[in-house]
This record gives structure tokens, C-alpha cells and sequence, in this order.
């Protein structure tokens, strides 16, 4: 098998991934970080991955005691420790604690590639400027996500109503967390949706890293913008620092 990049003094850059948040979607983070890389580079190629995953129930203590600073300074004490075993950048596998982001960025010198800035990319190469925001109810209802992406890349969010975020939040903390996946939840983020479509959406944001493994694109009739997928591919783009067409393989930053 032919590789790409043999003879062009290519170095991968590594990966720095807090995870943990749930477990669950952090394993879907590393097979699509893999199956990306190898899409892009061809051959044997796979990503350089330093993981650090947490303990979920501390971090969910945390967030329950409405406890920020604590959790900051616990993912920062991650992300130094995978400073010094050598990551290039960094990948936070959490929207939600993406809140805590500024804690994370001032302990190391390594960027932290945001969730928020490829699922907005995709969202505005895909010509949309309003979509629906699914997650949790940190998420939902605190600015630091919101904010983002009116902000910097010039959105118009729409939330479910307040009755409808609680549901979700249980669902994910009490179901997707912990590898359940019901057809009755499935049903309801379906309603969900559609709610929002009615309301103006062009588009949806999953915007939990687990809603993912409940609701793929047959439970919308709008595109759905999967936050984990986009972040793992924008995370191998940073890895390899060349141009997918560069490469010789289409980029497939995409909705899915």
C-alpha cells in the first residue's frame, strides 16, 4: 500500500484527549479519530492519542454542586498531565465542560481545539444560520456554548422549552451515560426535534456527545450537525496539519 505522506517529512501530531465524559462517547471519540486518519493518510496510518480519561461520577458531583471552579481545576490537572506526556493540542470529548474551558487553556501552553468552532464550520458551509440546540441543561441554559456560536460565528440558536430540557438531561445522565438506549427516548428527542424544525430550525446540533448513539439523521427532517463526529475529524485535520485534497481524499467535514 502506497502512503501519501512518505516522502514529504510528514510528522502526526498527538493528540491530547480528556475523556471520560461519559466513557461512552469517548470510545465512539477514538474509533472516529482512527477511522478518520486512516481515511485521510491511507496505508497503516492511524492517530497519535494521549487519553486521559476522568472518573465521571466526580465530575457529575462537581456539576450537581454547582461546583465550577473545582471542576475546572480538576480537567486542567488532566490536561497538564497530558502536556507533559507529550500532546501537541488539546480535545476536551465534553460539550458540556466546555464551560471550563478557560481553566483548561491556562494550564498548559497547548491549544484546546473547541467543540463549538467545526460544528459551527460545518453549520455555515452548509449555508444554514438557525438551528436547534440539543444537550444538556448546563448547556442549554448557561452562555458559555450559546454565546459562541452567535458570537463568533454568527448563528441563531433556538432551545427546547424548559420542560423539554429537563427530559433530555435525565435522559442523558440516567440513560445514554450509562449505555442505555431506549425507543421511548428516542421517540421523545424525535418531538424534540420537530418542535424545533416547527419553530425555525434549518438544522440540529447534537450537542451532547451521547445523543449520538440515540438519534441519527432518519429521526430529522433537517440535517443534523453531530458535535463528536465534527470535533474527531477537525481533531485529525489539526493532526495532520495538510490539506485533505492535499492528500488525495475528500474532506468529509459534513452533516451527518
Amino acid at each position: 500500500m502506497t502512503d501519501p505522506l512518505a516522502n514529504e517529512g510528514f510528522s502526526l501530531k498527538t493528540i491530547g484527549l480528556i475523556g471520560g465524559m461519559s466513557w461512552q462517547s469517548t470510545a465512539l471519540y477514538y474509533r472516529q479519530i482512527n477511522e478518520t486518519a486512516q481515511r485521510r493518510l491511507g496505508a497503516l496510518h492511524s492517530a497519535k492519542i494521549l487519553l486521559y480519561s476522568v472518573d465521571f461520577q466526580e465530575v457529575e458531583a462537581l456539576q450537581r454542586a454547582g461546583d465550577w471552579h473545582a471542576a475546572g481545576a480538576y480537567l486542567a490537572e488532566a490536561a497538564k498531565r497530558l502536556a507533559a506526556g507529550g500532546a501537541d493540542f488539546l480535545l476536551l470529548a465534553s460539550n458540556t465542560m466546555h464551560k471550563v474551558a478557560p481553566a483548561i487553556e491556562a494550564a498548559t501552553p497547548l491549544p484546546l481545539l473547541h467543540i463549538a468552532d467545526p460544528t459551527a464550520t460545518a453549520i455555515r458551509r452548509a449555508g444554514l444560520t438557525t438551528v436547534g440546540l440539543l444537550g444538556t441543561r448546563f448547556t442549554l441554559e448557561e452562555e458559555f456554548y450559546r454565546q459562541r456560536l452567535s458570537d463568533q460565528h454568527g448563528l441563531r440558536v433556538l432551545l427546547p422549552g424548559p420542560a423539554e430540557r429537563e427530559r433530555m438531561h435525565r435522559v442523558i445522565y440516567d440513560e445514554l451515560c450509562q449505555g442505555q438506549f431506549t425507543e421511548a427516548s428516542r421517540a421523545e428527542f424525535r418531538q424534540m426535534i420537530a418542535r424545533l424544525v416547527s419553530a425555525g430550525a434549518e438544522g440540529i446540533i447534537l450537542g451532547c456527545t451521547e445523543i449520538t448513539l440515540l438519534v441519527d439523521e432518519s429521526d430529522a427532517a433537517v440535517p443534523l450537525f453531530d458535535t463528536t463526529s465534527l470535533h474527531a475529524i477537525a481533531a485529525v485535520d489539526r493532526a495532520i496539519g495538510v490539506s485533505p485534497a492535499r492528500i488525495g481524499h475528500p474532506g468529509d467535514l459534513e452533516t451527518r
